[in-house]
């Protein structure tokens, strides 16, 4: 200890002439109280860097697809996936337009499509392996999803089951897609492409020299978007639903890209390992299925009936890519490259394979295990583990790090003759310093997300998604070094050199990481798994600096952690890029209340904690650390300055749009004694971002617009024909106009009977409802009135704590357009029902394409601002009470 306190001391008395011929070498080297940092200049390219890296290696990758095979290279690459001839059926399919239940396009055009090109594959499949059988489905029932019951009739699957001719086994495997749309949408990535590739899929399944073992059934649903009907219809009551016994669910959120796998199982792990054994181009992550299924993202898949109403074990995958164009007009054949379809295809072709030959679909229930975490390195390879092997692994190397952390404390002590309890205290500064900073890193971009709101600026990112780095990424890296660089450059000289209190303050982040690990996996978190990433490469670099001794040298352990930090860093911006990718689009969706400025705050400064975290405290390796801080702050406020012009205006025509769904209503309010009170009509908004209707008024006379919360009272429904977004009502605006809506025909309900039962405290009100392919119903019980039982799903009736009136119920027809019968049976106490017992609310919804707008909705829909789309349609309300 001595001879290295000698080393020291004739260190500090090198002449002031021999240290201004130092190297740089030797200036990142040596133990001693002095800075013998780097050189300011050096900073600058050390932050370019990581910056280099994630635009160097993450985005291309990222981008990355496989060239789409053509149709003349079928003969060379046989039993591949030809990506030429699925983008072709996607041209025919998007040509079909819009295609919603209820619709020719829907139950007519795409339905003989679809029979004619399985027709061609049975024509090119060999027959003496294979069997193939084609069912049409027509469905109707009743079931309750998104607070509301959803009825259904006559909503069409096309079913295809494909049998190798020597299996006998009964299990099935279940390849589930959509070719329904959205009104006013083609619905060429959401989710045709998927119906396409499906059909390849078939296709190449049926020609193959190389039978399988259990039959596979290929489900195209006719009914998705309503929400899940052509799902339910087949799982509830189709005969081949039974014998299904694992699934692959395909939609999208997007058009091209890849697919992500965002959900899986649950609780059967074994299907991970057919994914990770089959796939050739992995794109998945378990972040991604926590976070969707916790509610954040305002949509939903088939595989939410297949798991509730089957169960189904399986894997959800979507194309989440491009979503600015979801459920717009925009969605066409033009933004899906053939390299995308092949990258699906390619994927979907060898799982199938795999799964379709796989021991398991005997007796899948055998093999439910629990979860999986589940993650891709860069579509480079894939990595999967059991729940069970998570938790150890996350502990073990929570509670590893922590233990060497302790050693390489009593070592710094050892070598800088400092007694353990002072570096323990130094220890305890820089731990405090270290949370201090990790909520620094999440305060700064939030205080950006809530600055930029009040000044009405949110999704400037909208379009320049690298507008995202200045104003929450750097924020996020101030945060994260400003408390350690402000201690160690304030901090009085001692025997501790600013080396060691520099390795200690990185200790101290991995100790708070590696707290954060074990609590969060205690917790149940399977995503824990980010963090124990970054302590992984961490403790690698520092067991590397104990064994060479790099560790007392100065700041040279900097290197070795340099260098451990690349990995991390990479998947974590890769991973963090997909997730800014899905968020972003949903920016323009999410509704009028909640900031998204923060949900972007918040993801961003949890992938800059984690790609970061340990990176970035090493400016203060170079000289000058302040001056660096101040320099990632000027770049801030440039940018900053760029979002708040015109850069930043969210919405740009055709690829980034604001949409704005409408309605032109026609309104009737009918009395208990069955008079019309009122008829008025008029246009309702129903915003879906946070700037509201601002940006409108730059094209729209908007100057008497209401707000519908406003002038709601205790009008039933606000007297609003409010279309699945009714939670959000309030927030809608009401435009009234003079002249009445043309509808193209009329809603009607008729009372066929109104029967008080025997006991005399119940009545009974049956009815006939006609009209549009798309019709609500609103429900709301008069003071000391209970609605008993109704014709359709009993869930809500039976739930009245979770269901409160008015109920809701949404009516759909598919191929069947006959008249809808139901009835209510009511209760109530005083047994007197002479008086009005219940409002009853009727809405019809004509979206389909054909439907003629009237002149004076044409002229207001028109009026839209060119960076605006509406999915919009002709609507009528009415509300009696009986």
């Amino acid at each position: 200890m001595g001879g290295q306190m000698d080393n020291n001391n004739l260190m500090l008395s090198t002449p002031k002439e021999e240290k201004n011929t130092n190297t740089i070498v030797e200036l990142f080297a040596g133990n001693t109280k002095r800075h013998r940092q780097l050189p300011w200049y050096f900073a600058p390219a050390f932050l370019l860097l990581w910056l280099a890296l994630f635009y160097a290696v993450v985005q291309p990758l990222f981008n990355h697809l496989p060239k789409g095979i053509r149709i003349d290279e079928e003969s060379a690459k046989p039993g591949q996936f030809v990506a030429e001839r699925a983008h072709d059926l996607l041209l025919e399919i998007d040509a079909m337009g819009p295609r919603v239940v209820g619709d020719v396009a829907n139950e007519v055009t795409i339905v003989e499509f679809l029979l004619n090109e399985i027709e061609n594959i049975r024509s090119a499949m060999r027959e003496d392996l294979y069997e193939m059988e084609v069912d049409v489905q027509r469905a109707s029932g009743s079931y309750v999803i998104k607070g509301m019951t959803n009825v259904y009739q006559g909503v069409q699957n096309v079913i295809v089951k494909l049998s190798s001719r020597n299996s006998n086994s009964t299990a099935q495997l279940l390849l589930n897609s959509h070719y329904d749309s959205k009104p006013g949408a083609t619905g060429a990535g959401d989710d045709a492409a998927m119906v396409v590739v499906m059909l390849e899929v078939l296709r190449q399944f049926a020609i193959a020299e190389e039978t399988f073992l259990h039959p596979i059934v290929f489900l195209f649903n006719g009914g998705e978007e309503q929400p899940m009907q052509g799902s339910h219809g087949f799982i509830s009551q189709h005969k081949w639903a039974i014998n299904c016994k694992a699934l692959l669910n395909m939609d999208s959120c997007g058009a091209g890209g890849r697919e992500l796998l965002f959900q899986s199982g649950p609780n059967h792990p074994w299907l991970m390992r057919y994914y990770k054994q089959s796939i050739k181009h992995p794109y998945a992550t378990t972040f991604a299925e926590e976070i969707f299924q916790s509610g954040i993202i305002p949509s939903d898949t088939d595989f939410r009936i297949f798991r509730d109403h089957g169960p189904i074990p399986g894997l959800d995958m979507a194309s989440v890519y491009n979503g600015f164009i979801y459920h717009t007009k925009f969605d066409r054949w033009s933004a899906v490259p053939r390299d995308s379809l092949q990258n699906t295809g390619e994927n979907i072709l060898s799982l199938a394979r795999s799964l379709a030959n796989a021991e398991e679909m005997y007796d899948t229930e055998s093999h439910a295990e629990g979860h999986s975490v589940f993650f891709d390195f860069l579509g480079l390879f894939f990595v999967y583990y059991k729940e069970s092997t998570g938790t150890a692994l996350n502990i073990s190397f929570g509670l590893g790090s922590i233990l060497l952390i302790c050693v390489s404390l009593w070592r710094i002590s050892k070598v800088s003759c400092e007694k353990v309890n002072v570096i323990a205290g130094e220890f305890g500064i820089l731990f405090l310093l270290a949370i201090l900073a990790f909520a620094l890193a999440f305060c700064f971009p939030l205080l950006m997300a809530v600055l930029y709101d009040a000044g009405s600026r949110s999704m400037t990112y909208y379009t320049n998604f690298w507008l995202i780095i200045g104003i929450f990424i750097i924020p996020s890296v101030i945060g994260l070094v400003l408390p350690i660089t402000l201690y160690l450059t304030l901090r009085s000289m001692d025997r501790i050199s600013q080396a060691f209190r520099l390795q200690i303050g990185l200790h101290a982040y991995c100790t708070l990481l590696a707290i954060l690990c074990v609590v969060m996996t205690i917790l149940g978190f399977r995503s824990t798994y980010l963090c124990m990433i970054s302590v992984f490469f961490y403790v690698v670099s520092l067991v590397f600096n104990l064994l060479t001794k790099l560790h007392d040298q100065g700041y040279y352990w900097a290197l070795p952690v340099v260098i451990g930090q690349i990995m991390p860093f990479l998947y974590h911006t890769y991973l963090f890029h997909t997730i800014l990718v899905i968020f972003v689009p949903i920016t323009g969706r999410n509704g009028t209340n909640m900031n998204p400025d923060l949900i972007i705050a918040i993801l961003s400064a949890f992938g800059t904690i984690l790609a970061l975290g340990f990176a970035m405290p090493l400016i203060n390796v170079f000289r000058r650390p302040k001056s660096i801080i101040a320099g990632l702050a000027v770049t801030m406020f440039i940018v900053c300055m760029i979002s708040v012009s015109d850069v930043g205006f969210p919405y740009r025509p055709k690829t980034n749009v604001m949409t704005v769904d409408s309605m032109q209503v026609n309104r009737k309010f009918y009395e208990y004694d069955g008079s019309l009170s009122l008829e008025d009509s008029g246009y309702y908004l129903h915003l879906l971002d946070r700037r509201r209707d601002v940006p409108l008024r730059e094209t729209m006379d908007l100057s008497n617009v209401q707000r519908v919360g406003d002038t709601c009272g205790d009008e039933l429904m606000c007297g609003i024909p409010c279309y699945r977004w009714c939670a959000d009502r309030n927030d809608a605006l009401w435009l009234a106009r003079n002249q009445l809506v043309e509808l193209p025909y009329p809603t009607v309900l008729e009372l066929l009977n109104k029967t008080i039962l025997d006991d005399g405290y119940h009545v009974r009100y049956d009815f006939r409802l006609s009209g549009p392919p798309n019709m609500f119903l609103f429900v709301k019980p008069k003071e000391g009135v209970k609605i008993s039982e109704w014709s359709f799903d009993q869930t809500m009736l039976t739930s009245p704590s979770t269901y409160k009136p008015p109920l809701q119920v949404l009516i759909t027809y598919g191929s069947d357009s006959s008249p809808l019968e139901f009835y209510f049976k009511l209760t109530k106490s005083n047994g007197n029902f002479d008086e009005p017992v219940f409002e009853f609310g009727v809405s019809g919804h004509y979206v389909g394409p054909q439907v003629i707008r009237d002149a004076l909705s044409t002229e207001f829909l028109a009026s839209l601002p060119d960076f605006a789309y509406s999915m919009q349609w002709p609507s009528s309300y009415e509300r009696h009470i009986y």
